[in-house]
């Protein structure tokens, strides 16, 4: 999903929030397969192969008085894979340089052992190669909760944008993982909600309505068939929850 999240994006532009807007929407995306992921914010620096020069880094992670720019950088971390998500690492003109789209690695290199679930702790350090650049995440000491919580005015504004960004993603590599080349190995996916969601719409028709939503035509709870978007989907009582289970919003509860 980062790299379909990227193929949308391109052309686009870089909104002074991206990698808030894009690792919340990929949050609500990967919540809808029953994929638990965090935002994470870190220090990152970029260093070349060939010297020692420190080529980028940020620093003072805040939001700026008005609350509406995020000076710093985040990732989404994957607690229970152990995988980290940097979906905008090509905001960096270097690294965009290389044309290897976003990064995905394991948090199992970081310097501090990491237990499957857990976040990573204040001032973790990932080291990832990309092409001949070592990029050092560090993870900041600031807390997480004081930078891009529900309650951020930014991430509260555009919570609705941000909850059908993720929605919209998931319906569209859902699209993908049906071709019948794939579905077969997306169907041994280790995500109870991803299948059950598979089962559903492995053969149903869709579109995009006004709001340029993706709808499915699928049974509703009294089973005649309608035009349902990914998250009004009824699914078996058994099935998993969606992530975010809460999100301390008004309006926007956490989805059977």
């Amino acid at each position: 999903m980062p790299h379909l999240w990227a193929s949308i994006a391109e052309g686009v532009g870089a909104p002074s929030n991206i990698c808030v807007d894009a690792a919340l929407a990929l949050r609500h995306a990967y919540g809808q397969y029953g994929i638990r992921s965090e935002l994470q914010p870190v220090d990152l620096s970029i260093r070349s192969q060939h010297g020692d020069t420190e080529v980028f880094r940020t620093s003072e992670q805040s939001w700026s008085e008005d609350g509406t720019v995020f000076h710093g950088h985040c990732l989404l971390v994957l607690p229970d894979s152990q995988r980290m998500v940097d979906v905008t690492v090509e905001q960096f003109a270097q690294i965009a340089a290389l044309q290897q789209g976003p990064l995905v690695g394991r948090t199992t290199h970081a310097s501090e052992e990491i237990t499957a679930g857990e976040l990573l702790p204040p001032r973790t350090q990932m080291l990832l190669q990309r092409g001949d650049l070592l990029l050092r995440y560090t993870v900041v000491d600031e807390p997480l909760a004081s930078l891009l919580n529900d309650h951020q005015p930014y991430v509260r504004l555009h919570v609705a944008k941000h909850h059908s960004a993720g929605i919209n993603l998931a319906s569209l590599m859902l699209l993908a993982l049906r071709d019948p080349e794939v579905i077969g190995r997306a169907r041994q996916a280790p995500y109870p909600r991803l299948r059950a969601l598979l089962r559903v719409v492995a053969d149903a028709d869709h579109q995009a309505d006004e709001q340029r939503d993706f709808r499915f035509l699928a049974p509703d709870r009294d089973g005649q068939e309608r035009w349902l978007r990914l998250d009004e989907i009824p699914l078996p009582p058994t099935t998993p929850a969606a992530f975010p289970r809460t999100t301390g919003i008004e309006g926007t509860p956490a989805r059977p």
